[in-house]
């Protein structure tokens, strides 16, 4: 399917609606706008829902198919490296572009560890290893 905007949405645009939804579909992988309603934590109506999923869609998030005239979403790009363009907005911001000082500042507010920062090196080096 073609899509009409870029791929390359800013996730920090996102709005609380758009996050919630997107994680659902995330969490189940392939699911019908009834789904995500009976998943919401807040009562929406089904003509709501459905208007996110699309612009979800619109915004490079999310692809569906169609089964029996039901539209079945999936998502369009994992939440990894969703999540990733959005670090690297945070990193570009408030860091200079510099992934070392968000870290720095990761272990100084106590989000990552020692422990964590040894796992992260030895992921880094691994994946180094199979892209030689």
């Amino acid at each position: 399917m073609a899509r009409n905007t870029p791929v390359r949405h800013d996730p920090a645009e996102l709005g609380e609606l758009e996050r919630e939804l997107l994680s659902i579909v995330w969490r189940i992988g392939s699911v019908t706008a009834e789904q995500v309603r009976e998943e919401l934590r807040r009562p929406l109506k089904d003509s709501t829902v459905r208007t996110v999923l699309r612009r979800l869609e619109e915004k490079g998030y999310l692809a569906h198919s169609i089964d029996e005239r039901t539209f079945v979403y999936r998502p369009a790009e994992s939440r990894q490296r969703v999540a990733g363009r959005a670090v690297k907005r945070i990193v570009d911001w408030f860091c200079e572009g510099s992934v070392e000082a968000l870290l720095i500042g990761m272990v100084d507010s106590k989000v990552l560890d020692h422990a964590e920062l040894e796992r992260l090196a030895a992921r880094i080096a691994a994946a180094q290893k199979e892209g030689k």
